[in-house]
């Protein structure tokens, strides 16, 4: 986990994208500078969904991952966040908007490795701060320009004295400045500072266009004297080359990758010589993001704009793909010592079958037989982080999401957090001295997130803090208020809600037990504080920079073990209007106010001095450096003219001693670069008498971890160089073991009477399952020692787990679930069960698993059946899958009911294309392939907005609304949904007449649903032309394939049904008018130049005058007739086993209605006849209506059924 800033020491690239602002004076705001290589010291997670995040950088490596749910957190105690790269931000975007907050575009790894520059943050706003009181405070440095008094020192007289001299007096650092002449335009730049006693540094200035939405300049610069002097190099990059991004390798600081902007050119410059020298490079993909080997400094990780990763073993001279579809910030390197091979990268990618997958491969060996999968089962998208020695997977099933995590390359295990905390969001807020802390948003919080802390393997939490505060960052991350002081293991602050108020709590147990801060016990001025707990405390702000530019608003070092610097203030809660500065020199047990106002305030000379820059949007050309820990500060002028400070880069453990300033004099000047040298403050080297010792403690006890240590201190007022052969010496020496050296274990809650107690949903009594007869296991007492805490003897033995025989237990809690948490499987696919069990012995207790096909298998343990038993269905069905387990205790059993689908590809609705109203009539929907499995079909009638659910593929339905009514049936299986929709014609009465046509319109018949459409609507105009008929009384249907024959319905007036009697004469008349042209040869059209089509009446009608009257006077003969026909009917279909097309409409309505029958249309006798044999085969009819559906269009009208049994799923 990344502690306070931890910028890496040896190498320092920093964005700088500033932002004028015009005021009234014409004075500017600082630009946004952020560290490229080092890491950002700002954790944030950006949230969303539930989804793991991480991201790498150069070492020492991120620590944090945000969320499973929804992005990587990580709170102020050095949680890095992964966010998705932004315009403007790192390779992926085009640059941004001038002081926009740019963002890292590399995902992450669990070993010192780097991706490029570090996250760009944005610069915190000067807005709102309180102004400084004219003259100053006491011991608070006043305004520029004005000398303001020194705090009272707590040493002897003689030591206030000197203070106050020192500050009486102009002291001057020596300091150069350079104008980086001709980038007045430019809006953005990138720094990189190599370190390592190397005087070179590289700057890489950008004008982005916003219009254009790319940068369109830049320019490189180059010094080899620590920044007394630069050097432009824009013509050995070439003078048309627009470079947009810097990059250097984390283990050769002389190594230097440039990127030119892919909106011109997709190329790379590549130098191994800090920068004096460049090779240029072609590249055939855009580069999104790099990420380098935190060991091998010649091989390199690149993300395409496309979703592809890159290898590259020559520093990027030569590229080779690896993988497409791969998850963005979801690829790492190997963890040296934990991973087999040097070269392994883990990461997410998508496969054929859709699902997001965790893969590995070597960079070499990356096909698709080369590859592996380390987790068997698909993965949620963005969940993948390898970090540290774990790994972290999410799995959604059953609308929960579940974690799994694997500790030092072992099998994944699911996470255990209480059993109901039913998390939201997730974050990994460390992996450090293996343990993982994590920060959890229960279901019933919203603005606050729990703090759980695990046991070494990371699968079980227990609560170490409630209610955190949370807050979102100006890229949308979540940032969690919670912050590890660098230096010295198990302490942390956290910002706690409690009755809608934010404190501050500290521990330094790792979470176990948490206080208040202790206030000053005397202000600036000396006057006492009035403060008491827990009414009144010490509240301070944690997060961290989001540029290493600034201090951020709390700040500690390695190299300085026990001193904290923060924002904050007094009072009964947190505020953000009336803050302060504080320090502590103990580890957070006293404070001291030091500024009343913000103040940047960084480490220098390994921590061992502090110097501080007032956080202000007006020009200054002072600091103030203090050699006492803050009791006293001197002020020192860097520059002669006021400079508007965009930001400051430090370099804390070089033996120069440097640091510089970036900004502007006036609103049109060039970058200015003050390179700032303190070695002139330093009289000497420090000897052992310029050292004390001070031991670290908790409120007296001395005791901190389960040990004593005491640290060797550098003595207050000793104005004196550490050097780099500094060290800490640290004397450390266990302590007895106390209560406050346990926490809780998995499954207990701590009490008022400082007891664990088990909570009410954990049985003690439930031994491990790995558990068999014969072995010992470890029963927890409800008490497990902090890890990392090195206590001996004392409660240890009472409270430590106890080795116990492994008693035998029967089974019990058997589940089945299937790997992806769903009931439905498609035939021919692998159908994939997961067994559980809660109580048992896994090693001895036999498994049976019936498939519910006939097909069952067993297994004398648990062993074989941890990654699943897979199956496959070769018939769709609902099948009943039982599993049985037994020992010799007893056993128990498990049911899932499974529905195999074969995936459905096409509906027909078969409908009459008339129907009586108020009289039922059956509607069928025919499915392809017909054995689909259970199907659901959903009907809808008219404008009904609830559809009528069956289970069954056809429905009796009655219309009461004459007129043209729709009908839609949607058919569900699985997750697979798909419809059909027809148009009915209901009438109280209606006549039809089946249709034939000349020869020659069958050789131009392509039998498909849109031109049967047409050729009925050419029909009616024929026949409304020739007859003079209206055409709301004909509907004409053209039934497919060949011959081409249709159905012609003679409907009643409109508003005719109160003059019935009349109105069916009227209907014969027109049944008259329409038979006689037909006859006679009348109808005709023309399909095409020179194609004439006559119309024909054929020798059968199939529905007479349907009525629904029981009065008709020849109701006694029709009713013979009827049954005459029917007869017939059945004969002929038995006989030629063919089912007659236009039949099948109303023999539904027929089947038990032959009341309804009236007598038939009168023909002529010269009309053409067409026997029944002449009709095409209905089997044929349906193969082609079938075939037709391919040519994307599906009839509205043609409602043919056939009985052939249509092609099963094709089983695999």
């Amino acid at each position: 986990m990344e502690k306070g800033t931890n910028c890496f020491p040896t190498c320092h690239t920093v964005f700088l994208a500033w932002t004028w602002l015009l005021l009234l004076s014409w004075c500017c705001t600082g630009a946004e500078i952020t560290c490229r290589s080092c890491s950002s010291p700002s954790p944030s997670w950006p949230s969303s969904s539930p989804r793991l995040r991480q991201e790498q950088r150069q070492a020492p490596p991120l620590r944090g991952l945000r969320s499973w749910p929804g992005g990587r957190a990580r709170g102020s105690a050095g949680a890095a966040a992964a966010a998705e790269p932004l315009p403007g931000g790192e390779p992926g975007g085009r640059g941004g908007p001038r002081g926009a907050p740019l963002r890292s575009a590399g995902a992450g790894g669990g070993a010192p490795g780097g991706r490029g520059p570090a996250a760009p943050r944005t610069r915190r706003s000067s807005e709102g701060r309180r102004a400084l009181p004219a003259g100053g405070g006491r011991g608070v440095p006043a305004g520029e320009g004005q000398r303001g008094g020194r705090a009272q020192p707590r040493g002897p007289p003689e030591e206030g004295r000197a203070a106050r001299l020192r500050g009486a007096e102009e002291l001057r650092l020596g300091s150069t400045t350079f104008a980086l002449t001709g980038d007045a335009a430019h809006n953005q730049a990138m720094v990189h500072w190599s370190g390592h006693n190397s005087s070179v540094i590289l700057i890489l200035t950008k004008l982005y266009d916003f219009n254009l939405g790319s940068v369109t300049e830049s320019s490189l610069w180059r010094s080899t004297d620590y920044g007394t002097t630069y050097e432009k190099l824009n013509d050995k990059v070439g003078l048309k080359t627009v470079l947009s991004y810097l990059y250097v390798s984390p283990t050769n600081k002389r190594k230097i990758m440039l990127l030119s902007d892919p909106e011109i050119e997709s190329s790379i410059l590549i130098s191994s010589d800090e920068g004096a020298t460049y090779q240029k490079y072609r590249l055939n993909f855009y580069i999104q993001s790099l990420l380098f080997h935190p060991k091998q400094e010649e091989w390199i990780l690149a993300y395409s704009l496309d979703q592809k990763l890159y290898s590259s073993m020559d520093f990027g001279r030569k590229w080779q793909l690896m993988q497409e579809r791969v998850t963005p910030n979801r690829f790492y390197w190997s963890v040296t010592g934990l991973d087999k091979e040097p070269d392994l990268v883990h990461m997410e990618a998508r496969t054929a079958d859709g699902h997001t997958h965790y893969l590995t491969c070597r960079i070499q060996e990356c096909s698709e037989t080369k590859r592996s999968g380390p987790f068997s089962r698909s993965i949620d998208i963005s969940s993948l982080v390898v970090q540290d020695e774990y790994i972290f997977i999410q799995v959604t099933a059953g609308g929960r999401a579940n974690y799994y995590v694997s500790y030092r390359r072992e099998p994944f295990a699911q996470i255990k957090l209480p059993k109901y905390s039913l998390p939201k969001d997730m974050h990994i807020i460390s992996t450090d001295e293996n343990q993982v802390f994590a920060a959890v948003q229960e279901w019933n919080q919203n603005d606050t997130y729990n703090l759980y802390i695990s046991d070494t393997r990371g699968v079980y939490f227990t609560l170490a803090l409630e209610n955190v505060k949370s807050s979102r960052g100006l890229e949308g991350n979540i940032i969690i208020d919670l912050y590890e002081v660098a230096g010295i293991k198990g302490i942390f602050l956290a910002n706690r809600k409690i009755d809608d108020q934010i404190k501050t709590f500290i521990t330094y147990n790792k979470g176990r037990d948490w206080r208040l801060l202790q206030a000053p016990d005397t202000d600036l001025r000396g006057d006492p504080v009035v403060c008491q707990l827990p009414f009144c405390s010490l509240h301070l702000h944690l997060q961290l920079s989001e540029n290493p530019y600034t201090s951020g608003s709390i700040s500690s070092k390695e190299t300085a073990p026990g001193l904290l610097v923060a924002t904050g203030n007094i009072g009964s809660e947190l505020s953000y209007t009336d803050v302060g500065v504080f320090i502590s020199p103990d580890g957070g047990n006293s404070w001291r106010q030091i500024f009343e106002e913000e103040y940047n305030v960084w480490f220098l000379d390994w921590g061992g001095t502090l110097v501080a820059m007032k956080h202000t949007s007006v020009p200054i050309r002072h600091m103030w450096v203090s050699f006492d820990e803050g009791r006293s500060w001197s002020k020192y002028s860097f520059t002669s003219t006021p400079l508007f400070v965009d930001g400051s880069l430090v370099d804390p453990g070089i033996e120069t001693q440097i640091m510089t300033v970036f900004g502007h004099f006036s609103l049109r000047s060039e970058w200015q670069l003050v390179k700032v040298d303190y070695r002139s403050i330093f009289s000497r080297r420090c000897n052992k008498d310029d050292y004390q010792t001070w031991h670290l403690h908790n409120q007296g006890e001395p005791c901190v971890m389960g040990e004593r240590k005491i640290y060797k201190k550098r003595k207050p007022g000793a104005q004196c160089s550490l050097g780099r052969d500094y060290s800490q010496t640290v004397v450390s020496e266990p302590c007895v073991c106390g209560q406050g050296d346990f926490e809780c274990d998995y499954g207990y809650e701590r009490h008022s009477n400082n007891q664990c107690v088990p909570a009410f949903w954990f049985s003690p009594s439930s031994l491990s399952k790995d558990c068999t007869i014969g072995q010992s296991y470890l029963n927890s007492t409800g008490y497990r020692r902090i890890v990392s805490n090195n206590c001996t003897d004392g409660l240890r033995e009472k409270y430590m787990a106890k080795m116990e025989k492994c008693p035998g237990k029967a089974p019990r809690g058997l589940q089945i679930i299937t790997t992806d948490g769903k009931l439905v499987t498609e035939q021919g696919h692998n159908a994939t069960f997961i067994i559980l069990m809660e109580e048992g012995d896994l090693q001895r207790t036999n498994i049976q698993l019936d498939f519910g096909d006939g097909i069952a298998v067993s297994y004398a343990n648990f062993s074989p059946v941890e990654d699943g038993i897979r199956h496959v269905y070769k018939s769709a069905g609902i099948f009943q899958v039982t599993a049985y387990a037994e020992n010799s205790l007893g056993s128990d059993t498990a049911v899932l009911f499974l529905h195999v689908v074969c995936p459905v590809e096409h509906v027909h609705l078969s409908v009459p294309f008339v129907a009586i109203r108020n009289k039922d009539i059956n509607i069928t929907a025919v499915v392809w392939p017909s054995q689909a499995g259970t199907l659901t079909y959903f009907w809808w009638f008219g404008n009904s907005t609830k559809p009528l659910i069956t289970l069954e593929s056809s429905i009796s339905y009655i219309f009461t609304v004459e007129g043209m009514n729709t009908v839609t049936v949607q058919v569900a299986a699985g997750s697979i949904l798909i419809q059909d929709t027809k148009e009915i014609a209901v009438h109280e009465y209606f006549q039809s007449q089946l249709l034939s046509f000349s020869p020659n319109l069958d050789y131009h018949n392509p039998d498909i649903p849109e031109w049967r459409q047409d050729i009925g609507k050419v029909i009616k105009r024929a026949l409304a032309q020739v007859t003079g008929i209206p055409d709301e009384q004909i509907l004409v249907a053209v039934f497919p394939g060949l011959p081409t024959s249709a159905e012609l319905f003679i409907l009643p007036h409109k508003n005719t049904t109160e003059r019935r009697k009349s109105s069916e004469d009227d209907l014969e008349q027109v049944v008259e008018v329409l038979f006689n042209a037909l006859n006679q040869n009348l109808v005709q059209f023309e399909l095409k130049p020179g194609v004439e089509v006559i119309v024909y009446v054929t020798q059968l009608t199939l529905a007479p005058l349907v009525d629904s009257s029981t009065g008709h006077s020849s109701s006694a003969m029709l009713m013979l007739l009827s049954v005459v026909f029917v007869g017939l009917a059945v004969f002929l279909i038995y006989k030629f086993k063919r089912k007659i097309p236009w039949i099948n409409i109303y023999a539904q309505v027929q089947h038990d209605k032959e009341q309804e029958m009236i007598g038939s249309v009168s023909q002529s006798e010269n009309a053409p006849k067409i026997t029944l044999s002449e009709f095409t085969d209905p089997e044929e009819l349906m193969d082609k209506e079938l075939d037709t559906r391919v040519m994307g269009s599906i009839s509205t009208i043609a409602n043919s059924e056939s009985t052939k049994e249509i092609p099963n799923c094709t089983s695999v």
